[in-house]
């Protein structure tokens, strides 16, 4: 649906983005990951025309070259903005009216819209100056899907949702994959994991890792031990001084999880290192809650991208 060719971009001597190559692919969901300053919100606005590469080139497959694409592309940004004053239903109809919409139509799309995001008849009549920050979200999203686009693209979608909130746009948004081609940033993994058909990392500017979310699991697929032990303190320091002293030619890395009792260890040959583990750990007193076998998950990919550099 959408070529990205040789994208750069830079603010002064600033290179946000460097030779950025992409295809996003029609009927698809694609999150795109990456830290703080790896250029995400850039590249979004670029495929939204709010900001204009210093070299390379954006396509989309529909248009003729030079064509203004906006018309095909709905896009909700991290901090969406409103006019306080007006209510919920009046800026959907003025976003409306502003796509190109018939009074009419707009009337029809905002109160449907209102239904699907989670706001209601009674929210739409209230002034947004008094919406919590997830409202706000909430109508930010519907005014992206006002005139129904084929590009819905979202930065950091969830951010301002609480947990309830969060899981209703999630279905949301699995919903709308079946209509529409999605694109959104975000930093929560398991999100991109469970929703998304393929995956952008980026990382100082340029794409580490991208592809069907399935392949890239495949080509990634390492085997991971998960050590976990209780909720205190003196656990996980035991938990630490242990990890530091392991020692076997199958384990590759050892890593404490932050802010969490448990440590990932990625290895080679999975019985070989779990037999280690085992003795090492029936060997000392620790308080093990858990000990699990797996393979690597997106969260562990993109760690080992993001470090790779």
């Amino acid at each position: 649906m959408v070529a990205i060719s040789a994208v750069s971009k830079n603010f002064g001597s600033v290179r946000s983005l460097d030779q950025i190559d992409l295809k996003l692919f029609e009927g698809r969901c694609t999150a795109l990951l990456g830290p703080n300053g790896a250029g995400k919100t850039t590249l979004l606005r670029i495929l939204t025309g709010l900001l204009a590469p210093t070299s390379g080139s954006v396509s989309f497959q529909s248009l003729a070259p030079g064509a203004d694409p906006r018309s095909l592309i709905g896009y909700l940004p991290q901090i969406p903005a409103f006019y306080d004053w007006m209510s919920g239903s009046e800026f959907l109809r003025f976003a409306g009216s502003l796509c190109g919409l018939s009074a009419r139509e707009s009337a029809s799309q905002c109160k449907e819209l209102l239904d699907r995001v989670g706001l209601g008849a009674a929210a739409g009549k209230r002034r947004i100056g008094g919406y919590s920050g997830g409202m706000k979200q909430r109508l930010g999203l519907a005014q992206a899907l006002i005139h129904r686009p084929k590009l819905l693209i979202l930065d950091e979608p969830v951010s301002a949702l609480d947990p309830v909130g969060r899981r209703e746009v999630m279905e949301l948004l699995r919903e709308l994959k079946r209509e529409m081609t999605i694109l959104f940033s975000t930093h929560v993994l398991h999100d991109a994991e469970e929703l998304c058909d393929d995956v952008i990392i980026l990382q100082q500017g340029r794409v580490s890792v991208s592809g069907a979310v399935s392949e890239i699991r495949g080509i990634h697929r390492t085997p991971i031990i998960t050590v976990e032990v209780e909720d205190n303190g003196p656990a996980r320091k035991r938990l630490a001084d242990w990890l530091n002293r392991l020692s076997h030619p199958s384990i590759t890395s050892a890593v404490l999880q932050p802010g969490e009792f448990s440590a990932k260890l990625q290895v080679l040959q999975a019985e070989e290192a779990k037999t280690y583990i085992l003795q090492q750990l029936l060997a000392i007193p620790m308080p093990i809650t858990k000990l699990e076998v797996g393979h690597a998950s997106l969260e562990d990919i993109f760690l080992k991208a993001v470090h790779a550099r």
